[in-house]
């Protein structure tokens, strides 16, 4: 008896970690634009969630079987944005600005590959130089990198952009020739 009870606790456990995993991938790739394949992962998702619920519903008398289901729901949320963490799905724009000219920033950026848009800025403080950096989120830690190893004071924000259209960047990604 208690061993079944453990492998039901189990099971609801496994099952709603993999239940919300795939809840937020699919809410993840909704937002990126991705209908078709969040639209494809949601018919299995659902099938795992009434699995699971089923699973509770039927045993409501059993108090670690809801607990199960809690916990593992908590746990999905970190192991679906692991897993996103690891997709890296999308762009990033990252706006640099900086004290160092002479450093030519915008060059050595260019040169690894990153396209970069850069203008005259002043601040509080004087004379800086700004720069517009986007990059594949997959490659967002090396730009941070890049960055701080040319200028460890430099100032950076980060955001994602909805869309992005024209330029030759753009192509150079779609024909995946950056960072080859």
């Amino acid at each position: 008896m208690l061993e079944n009870g453990l492998v039901m606790v189990a099971l609801i456990l496994l099952i709603n970690i993999v239940y919300v995993s795939f809840f937020t991938i699919r809410m993840i790739l909704t937002l990126k634009g991705r209908r078709y394949l969040a639209a494809s992962l949601s018919m299995v998702e659902v099938v795992i969630y009434v699995l699971g619920l089923g699973l509770v519903l039927n045993n409501l008398n059993q108090i670690q079987n809801l607990i199960a289901y809690a916990v593992g729901y908590g746990i999905g949320v970190i192991v679906g944005m692991k897993i996103e963490e690891k997709l890296a799905l999308g762009y990033i724009t990252v706006n640099v600005i900086t004290t160092e000219y002479e450093k030519d920033l915008p060059r050595l950026l260019r040169e690894k590959g990153y396209g970069v848009t850069n203008w005259e800025a002043n601040g509080l403080e004087g004379d800086r130089m700004a720069l517009q950096i986007l990059t594949p989120r997959k490659f967002e830690l090396k730009l941070y990198e890049a960055i701080k190893s040319l200028d460890a004071k430099a100032f950076i924000i980060t955001y994602e952009p909805k869309s992005i259209h024209g330029g030759f960047w753009v192509k150079s990604v779609k024909r995946g020739k950056l960072f080859s």
